[in-house]
């Protein structure tokens, strides 16, 4: 089948490259020719396990290909996919100027039967302003061609993006037209090798969904951490908490685990946008209110912890004279994305209090220079950041993290102490090997001193 894609950004070069793999040909569409000129030269803009290999892959064979031209990419093309950006505005609702214009610049270019499909996250609605848009554009031409618009919402988590698309829990397609529906099955076939996990519905529902899921993922993540809070409380362990919840089939283990708060493309954004369209229907959404907040408080947690422990006299900048090495910038391991990530707030607050930063991570050290250019100094190497530090604070939880070498961190810190928000760590091994271990949810007060 021959597709077109608008957007070589995460979701729209994943798309690409999958659709491709899976034997079809597929011309990925951008207005950044500085990243369109990279990709046809394999420069990859963004770090995804296995992206590179299969984008490489299917330009050598020539089933991928990347332009500019946007109008070629439209009349080649029966299927266009909407993959670009919807950031969000001042007030929270999801910015359509990229979606509309894309759409308008289909109806502009297109020379017969098109499906128009929504891949991008967008509000309730927006498949009815994408017909209008292209149907404005056909009239002002004076042409009658007939289209369907679909929303097809994405469900990638980052860092496991390529499994996700090649082996997908479900698809979700929302049409109400029987012959476009039947298109979209064939172009999902290859996917659906195991098992038909494939979901027609109404372009609403559709668009409903994917807004839904990723609240409901966030609103688990603000429950967790608001039971660590109080496991450190009350004396509890939220690791056996974790457990005890988790095998209770109806609720299940995934995204129970307590951090820094999540952050990233997805979640921020989506849950701000279903609380103004809420908003807009004249529903108070409450819940989703709640969630936000618990979220942006729980960004807090490790610094306060940390400020807790290393504070000096100075009121004012109480982490004046420290050092504290971070391990872990991206929002979540296997991608260098820093989106909202926890690590924006934690090292501001850290800095805001006097102290210096050092940080490493796996991929993101380039993103970082972004957001903190010359304020925190980087590396490239995870234990060299910890010499003479006053404290070790995890962040992300790198695989790189799990298991280090714990004699060495503890002859590199000035002293011993690391405030842990991922919890990879036993506190009683690290309480056996002579570490003040700050966990999250796990001791009593939230702190496990060795004295």
């Amino acid at each position: 089948m021959k597709i077109c894609i608008f957007g070589a950004g995460y979701v729209g070069l994943v798309a690409a490259a999958c659709f491709a793999e899976s034997g079809n040909s597929v011309i990925a569409v951008d207005v950044d020719n500085a990243k369109i000129e990279g990709l046809k030269q394999g420069i990859i803009p963004i770090y995804e396990p296995g992206l590179k290999e299969m984008v490489l892959r299917n330009q050598a064979e020539g089933r991928l290909s990347f332009t500019t031209e946007m109008t070629e990419a439209v009349q080649a093309s029966l299927v266009c996919f909407i993959a670009v950006g919807t950031p969000p505005g001042e007030d929270g609702s999801a910015d359509l100027k990229y979606v509309l214009g894309v759409a308008r610049d289909i109806g502009r270019a297109m020379n017969g039967f098109k499906i128009i499909v929504d891949k991008s996250t967008v509000p309730v609605g927006t498949a009815d302003k994408v017909r209008v848009a292209v149907q404005e554009e056909l009239t002002a031409r004076g042409v009658d061609l007939e289209f369907d618009v679909v929303s097809n919402p994405e469900f990638l988590k980052e860092g496991a993006a390529i499994d996700d698309f090649m082996k997908p829990d479900r698809v979700v397609i929302g049409t109400d037209n029987v012959r476009t529906a039947e298109i979209m099955k064939e172009l999902y076939d290859p996917f659906m090798r195991k098992q038909n996990r494939m979901i027609v519905m109404d372009i609403h529902s559709a668009e409903m969904t994917k807004y839904a899921a990723n609240a409901m993922l966030a609103t688990r993540i603000s429950f967790m951490n608001q039971i660590a809070c109080l496991c450190e409380r009350m004396g509890a362990d939220v690791a056996a908490v974790r457990e005890g919840i988790g095998s209770d089939s109806r609720i299940g283990y995934d995204f129970l685990f307590p951090g820094p708060g999540y952050g990233g493309s997805c979640f921020p954004k989506d849950v701000k946008a279903l609380v103004k369209t809420a908003e807009e229907c004249g529903y108070d959404f409450r819940l989703l209110k709640a969630v936000e907040e618990v979220n942006e408080l729980q960004k807090e947690v490790l610094a306060d912890k940390l400020i807790k422990v290393l504070s000096s006299p100075d009121e004012e900048k109480p982490l004046t004279g420290r050092t504290v090495a971070c391990w872990g910038l991206s929002f979540k391991p296997r991608t260098d994305d820093m989106r909202e990530a926890p690590s924006l707030t934690i090292i501001e607050r850290l800095l805001e209090a006097g102290a210096t930063v050092r940080a490493h991570d796996p991929e993101a050290i380039q993103e970082a220079r972004k957001y903190f250019g010359d304020r925190i100094e980087y590396s490239s190497n995870q234990y060299s950041i910890l010499d003479g530090a006053d404290a070790l604070a995890i962040i992300t939880d790198w695989n790189e993290y799990r298991n280090p070498d714990f004699d060495r961190i503890k002859a590199a810190l000035r002293s011993p102490t690391i405030v842990d928000g991922r919890n990879l760590y036993k506190p009683d091994r690290m309480a056996a090997n002579g570490f003040s271990y700050i966990p999250l949810g796990r001791c009593s007060g939230g702190i496990c001193e060795v004295k």
